[in-house]
């Protein structure tokens, strides 16, 4: 049905940036919400940031905010996640996800999202 497809991953110095990209396939999905999560070894899946695809509402975590920007081309079915002034801290597995529910609100809880990409590594070196 839906398919997400991540790239963007590597290796980065603390400090630099890093832009990651997700394709999106499948049937309509102009009114899903698009997200990233991300997910560090021995945590929990933590909310990063959503956008709507209808309209480009968005959401960002606290910890993300100023440093991190979501947005996307609708042109190319794709969702990007800019990631600046990257922190060791901001070292896991960045997944983007589809929340297909017509919700008032952008939901942040990886249970609330219908689909999943393959995630791709992001690591910052110190």
């Amino acid at each position: 049905q839906v398919q997400l497809v991540e790239s963007g991953g590597g290796l980065v110095q603390a400090g630099g940036s890093l832009r990651l990209a997700c394709v999106v396939s499948g049937p309509t999905f102009t009114t899903y919400i698009m997200a990233w999560f991300r997910q560090a070894p021995g945590k929990e899946r933590e909310f990063v940031a959503a956008i709507r695809w209808s309209g480009g509402t968005t959401n960002t975590a606290d910890s993300v905010k100023g440093r991190f920007t979501i947005s996307r081309d609708t042109a190319k079915n794709t969702v990007y996640l800019q990631m600046n002034s990257a922190k060791p801290e901001d070292t896991a597995v960045y997944y983007c996800a589809v929340d297909r529910d017509r919700t008032l609100l952008i939901r942040t809880r990886p249970r609330e999202y219908d689909y999943w990409g393959q995630g791709t590594q992001v690591t910052v070196s110190s």
